[in-house]
């Protein structure tokens, strides 16, 4: 295992982690964005073209166009904590 997969497996776990313990919603569907093109490029590297396409346009496209739909579909409420 290269430095540069460990780095991008690293970065995965820490981007996963963010996405669970963010409070802004639309923050966090960023970082879920940014993880499903992460996973995209691993799927590449593990020479699973067709899967790594799928995971770009469903998980990295289709998802988030769908979670900030939602998002804008639904009132805001900012919270003191």
């Amino acid at each position: 295992m290269g430095i540069a997969e460990f780095l991008l497996m690293s970065l995965l776990v820490v981007l996963a982690v963010a996405a669970v313990f963010m409070r802004d919603l639309l923050a966090a569907t960023v970082v879920f964005m940014v993880y499903s093109l992460l996973m995209a490029i691993v799927f590449t590297q593990l020479k699973a073209p067709d899967v790594a396409l799928t995971e770009a346009a469903v998980g990295a496209g289709v998802t988030t166009l769908l979670f900030v739909i939602a998002i804008a579909k639904t009132d805001r409420r900012e919270e003191d904590v």
